[in-house]
């Protein structure tokens, strides 16, 4: 036997060519304990958790625009390209963020895009004075490198604009190397733990303490960039944003009635004048 340092979400573990080797809960794939486990796996293995008892839901699962829903994963841990909930499908990128509208069960996903970009936005709790930028970009740059094994030349940047962390990461396909660790994966055990929901066998959340004082992160918004852009409808637009063109949409209507009234009423008064001015005409030949 042996412990998953890596991922608590397991069970069966055993050493295999002094490697711990478990089987993921949910989908009983065997994962590699020496580095971090897909996303994909990650997500079956907290709804079946959720599911039997086992833990609590956290009370946040639901924060993503989709929320946790129960994936179909490929052998290799990756994502399957059309998920389905029932009789509603729809396809997802390299990250299992749903990229196209919902359809029923016909739907095809003829392939699996690639989420070349991730930008990871972190609020730090409100301070006294801003912290250092150089000692904040060393700190996040060696905790990806080291806690998440990512290798460094997949950071594109690590930015601060007090109060907020901007880490963007880049790995196209041709980049990712066989058994590398996945930007999506990086990001999906940053964001738990960022939430205090931490996927390490020891429950060990991130300590952020730059230049020797300790950063509280408050919040943390993922954003994904695809090899190709996602394909949504109007339809799929928040019921806010579709009632803000909606009243721009009445409100150029209202304008455009408005200005056919005023120019009709201007019609007949034209017409009037003219109509007076000739009976003044005949009036004074007479």
């Amino acid at each position: 036997a042996c412990v998953c340092e890596k991922n608590k979400r397991v069970t069966n573990c055993r050493l295999v060519s002094g490697r711990c080797r478990c089987d993921a809960i949910g989908s009983g794939i065997t994962v590699d304990c020496s580095t971090l486990t897909s996303k994909c796996l990650l997500m079956k293995a907290e709804v079946m958790g959720s599911k039997s008892g086992r833990r609590e839901k956290p009370k946040d699962a639901f924060e993503d625009t989709d929320g946790l829903y129960d994936p179909e994963c490929e052998n290799s841990g990756a994502f399957k390209a059309k998920q389905c909930n029932g009789t509603t499908c729809w396809c997802v990128n390299t990250a299992g963020v749903r990229r196209t509208d919902k359809y029923d069960a016909d739907l095809k996903c003829n392939q699996l895009v690639r989420t070349m970009g991730i930008i990871i936005e972190v609020k730090h709790a409100e301070r006294n004075a801003p912290l250092n930028a150089e000692s904040l970009k060393k700190f996040f740059t060696d905790t990806i490198t080291s806690r998440y094994q990512l290798d460094g030349r997949y950071i594109n940047s690590v930015l601060y604009e007090n109060p907020y962390i901007t880490i963007d990461l880049k790995q196209n396909s041709s980049d990712k190397s066989f058994g590398g660790v996945d930007i999506a994966d990086v990001a999906y055990y940053f964001e738990k733990d960022v939430k205090g929901q931490s996927i390490f066998h020891n429950n060990a959340g991130l300590n952020v303490s730059i230049d020797n004082e300790e950063v509280k992160l408050e919040k943390t918004v993922v954003y994904y960039i695809d090899e190709i852009a996602p394909e949504f409808s109007m339809k799929s637009l928040t019921p806010g944003l579709i009632a803000v063109i909606v009243v721009v949409v009445i409100a150029i209507v209202a304008a455009i009635v408005v200005l056919v009234l005023t120019r009709r009423r201007k019609g007949k008064y034209v017409k009037a004048e003219v109509k007076e001015m000739n009976e003044m005409h005949r009036g004074l030949n007479a």
